[in-house]
């Protein structure tokens, strides 16, 4: 008898297997009707019929760039996270639960959305579906597929409440179960948990600049836009470049995010909008009375009611290979999700309302921005109020320069402090009404002839008290302070007659304090501290900075490392600063053991790296120019987040124009040439055109091709 063989058993299953390779899926029909074109950066320019054909290709280009990321915001959004991420992914899934993510999509889906909008989120689902089946090797969990249009509505509805500050409010009950003090908006800093739902925690950054001058204040009378948010470099909420073109006349140029099909900020032919974060009060938390008399019932208008509930099943894998499930309860008052917190007998039930949860028209608010032509019609798409919060600006090619303060401001009885946790036992304080957006802060066309916002108060929007701040209710929650960077724009904006544009591009890439929000409180803390020996070197050095943040400075690398905790605790995202006297020893001791030197340049204590690429970094938190960073293990600090995808457009008689530039590439791939290959221009501070007439694209084309294999 032959011996059964490891070479035999080979020879075995090719002979089952490869003697007839697995046919490669068929093309969709929605495949012959686009076209990709790859510039020599590797931006995709997609080309279709329709925009539903146009979704398609896009979501096939982006999957070639970075399917990991995309694949991991739809396995979020599914509630799957656990069963590749183990405990902490499961926390992320038992919220999409807890904020009825699905059941909102179900009921709405065909209700709330239009049949166009419907046809581009599942030809974009479909062209996800479509490269995930020419590389299963890919997929992580291929039980996945196929992937639905739903699946691409549920992000948006899943993501937003995160924006609007779920989290903080969460620990604003947590800090009221543990009766510590202060449980308020005001005092909770955001919490750990934000790695747990899925966001890095780089998202938590507190930043984006937004600001637009019109043809009044121009030396050459074009209308100027500047699309600048700070976000992670990396991940769910990461920025991809990408150009828009549909025979239904579509033509936008901008930033989105994975799992998106339409640009979120950007520009087209007529007009362009950026966006950067504001924190309104748009959630509210309610302290529930419960007994254990009363078991699964909470008190309200003096009559005891059931909580709403169901176990939901939570998947996780221990060590990545380990299948586990177990079963947590969700709970709903009619306030909204419950959470029960806190520890052993002082647990609590607390709910919580969020303004705007649950609608589903988010993404298609986005694509009719887009795809707006004139004033009057962007103005309709924001009428929508589908989109629940950010500070908008905008220019067009009219000259009209506008912002909008938008939000979902609930409107609510006066007669507690809404900034802590409310009462949950009356219904009185419940709220079903949000400000109509004719009554939200706005301002177009100011005789300042600018706009600006660095997620600051709107009240400064076009100069010092352009909107008066006592027209609306302090219970809504508007940001009333500045930041170094508002501060910042608002001397550069309103210091100079006409701005031509490479004082326009000078204005993006500035990296210079303020020092009025919290620099210069935070400097006169460590120079006023008593120190000697090796910490009082590092004060020396911190005494000579001129609040510049030049990559070649010789001040600005301790400036960075001591100044940074002030800045996180400042804008409520970090603990109270060190010791000042400890701070300034660490910083020391760092500087001479690692860079040989108390005063390391920034370029060496700070360092754009991906891949090969290791490059010196100049900016910092909290200026123009904005860099996050972490710590590595040789101590240098590496930017992960701030300016990402930087967006400048120039609005003229004789049409638009537009220049950008993002930190890495247009792929997360590393073998692609594209991975880092904007990293030279992004950290020497240099934007590269934007291609969009078919005439530029293809005289720096580098490939074009129709969604397929390749």
């Amino acid at each position: 008898m032959r011996q059964f063989t490891p070479a035999l058993f080979a020879l075995l299953v090719c002979g089952l297997s490869c003697s007839a390779p697995t046919p490669e899926p068929e093309a969709p029909a929605q495949a012959k009707r686009v076209k990709i074109l790859r510039d020599r950066l590797g931006i995709p320019h997609v080309f279709g019929e329709s925009d539903a054909d146009v979704a398609f290709g896009l979501a096939f280009a982006h999957a070639e760039d970075d399917f990991p990321t995309i694949q991991r915001t739809l396995i979020m959004t599914r509630g799957r996270l656990g069963e590749i991420e183990g405990e902490e992914g499961a926390k992320s899934d038992f919220l999409v639960a807890l904020l009825r993510v699905h059941e909102a999509v179900s009921e709405g889906y065909a209700r709330d959305l239009s049949p166009g909008f419907r046809a581009v989120a599942e030809s974009y689902a479909e062209g996800l579906d479509y490269y995930a089946r020419l590389h299963p090797d890919e997929l992580v969990l291929p039980e996945l597929l196929p992937f639905r249009g739903e699946d691409v509505v549920a992000g948006f509805v899943h993501k937003l409440p995160i924006f609007q500050g779920l989290l903080r409010e969460i620990e604003i009950a947590r800090r009221d179960a543990s009766d510590e003090a202060e449980a308020s908006r005001s005092a909770a800093t955001m919490p750990r948990e934000r790695e747990s739902v899925g966001f890095s925690a780089a998202a938590d950054v507190l930043g984006s600049n937004a600001f637009a001058i019109s043809g009044e204040r121009s030396s050459d009378g074009r209308t100027h836009l500047a699309v600048n948010s700070h976000q992670p470099w990396e991940g769910v909420v990461a920025w991809y470049e990408a150009h828009l073109v549909s025979g239904e006349g579509m033509n936008v140029v901008g930033g989105l995010f994975p799992g998106s099909p339409m640009i979120l900020h950007g520009h087209n032919d007529r007009l362009g909008w950026a966006h950067t974060v504001n924190q309104p009060d748009m959630i509210d938390v309610y302290r529930l009375v419960t007994s254990p008399d009363h078991p699964e019932q909470y008190l309200l208008d003096g009559a005891w009611r059931d909580f709403e509930s169901r176990p939901v099943t939570l998947r996780v894998r221990i060590f990545g290979i380990v299948p586990l499930s177990t079963t947590r309860l969700a709970r709903w008052s009619v306030h909204g999700p419950v959470l029960e917190l806190g520890e052993g007998d002082s647990k609590r039930f607390y709910a919580f309302r969020i303004a705007g949860a649950g609608d589903v028209r988010i993404a298609e608010q986005w694509w009719r921005l887009g795809k707006a032509k004139s004033r009057d019609e962007w103005l309709a798409a924001m009428r929508m109020q589908a989109i629940p919060m950010f500070n908008t600006v905008y220019a067009d090619a009219e000259g009209h320069i506008g912002y909008v303060y938008n939000a979902r401001l609930p409107i609510r009885e006066p007669g507690i402090d809404w900034a802590g946790v409310a009462p949950g036992d009356s219904s009185k304080w419940i709220w079903n009404e949000t400000l109509a957006f004719e009554d939200l802060p706005q301002r177009f066309d100011p005789p300042s002839g600018f706009v600006q916002n660095a997620n600051s108060t709107p009240f400064s929007v076009a100069g010092p008290r352009s909107l008066d701040a006592s027209a609306w209710p302090s219970d809504l929650g508007i940001e009333t302070r500045e930041t170094e960077r508002s501060l910042r724009l608002l001397t550069l904006l309103d210091g100079r007659e006409r701005l031509s544009e490479a004082d326009f591009e000078t204005i993006k890439w500035d990296r210079r304090y303020d020092g009025r929000a919290w620099l210069d409180s935070a400097l006169e803390t460590l120079l006023s501290a008593k120190v000697e020996g090796p910490a009082a070197d590092a004060q020396a050095v911190l005494r000579r900075f001129d609040r510049e943040l030049s990559p070649d400075s010789r001040e600005a690398g301790l400036a960075v490392m001591l100044l940074a905790p002030y800045e996180k605790a400042h804008h409520g995202r970090g603990p109270a600063p060190p010791d000042p006297a400890a701070a300034l020893e660490e910083a020391a001791v760092v500087a001479r053991a690692y860079f040989d030197r108390i005063d390391p340049t920034l370029g060496e204590v700070q360092r754009l790296r991906r891949g090969a690429v290791d490059l010196p970094l100049g900016g910092g938190p909290d200026v123009l120019a904005a860099i996050y960073s972490a710590r590595a293990s040789d101590r240098r600090l590496v930017g992960d987040a701030g300016d990402s995808y930087v967006l400048l457009v120039s609005f003229g008689p004789d049409g638009v124009r537009s220049r950008a530039i993002q930190p890495y590439g247009s792929s997360s791939r590393p073998a692609s040439p594209h991975f880092a290959d904007q990293a030279p221009l992004f950290v020497r501070q240099e934007l590269r055109a934007v291609w969009r007439t078919p005439e530029e694209i293809r005289a720096n084309l580098e490939a074009e091709y129709d969604p397929g294999p390749r």
